[in-house]
């Protein structure tokens, strides 16, 4: 008769315990770059509407008011005859954490200010949560 050999409870608790810890190790390190790829795609996306924006003002002689905000790259406002857009491909979309990006005229350091709250959605804040500016 043959023995059969199986684990005993001592090794498999050893295995378990060894995946636990790297899963405590590498866990975190994950969660902080899908946070750091989110904010680098906001930072991507506010590049690609503040050209839009300069394509908008070499065209018009300004920039969108804050009433016609970012949708006058896509659809031409009605007071605007030099208009030669639209000047995105796509709608605007929403920042990584699914909120609208914020379009002021004029603003507090330059023509205008276009900026993202980061996570929380809220001025201000640190790390994720920080203001993404242009």
């Amino acid at each position: 008769m043959k023995k059969v050999r199986g684990f005993t409870l001592l090794e498999l608790l050893v295995v378990v315990a060894i995946i636990g810890l790297l899963v405590a190790y590498v866990g975190p390190r994950y969660v902080s770059q899908i946070g750091k790829s989110e904010t680098a795609a906001a930072r991507a996306q506010i590049d690609a509407l503040a050209k839009a924006l300069d394509t908008f003002r070499l065209d018009t002689g300004h920039y969108p008011s804050t009433a016609q905000g970012l949708a006058a790259l896509r659809i031409r406002p009605a007071s605007e005859a030099r208009w030669n857009g639209p000047y995105l491909q796509k709608d605007v979309p929403a920042d990584p954490w699914g909120k609208s990006y914020v379009y002021r005229v004029p603003g507090t350091k330059g023509d205008y200010d276009l900026l993202s709250y980061g996570r929380d959605g809220a001025p201000g804040g640190n790390g994720e949560n920080a203001d993404i500016i242009y």
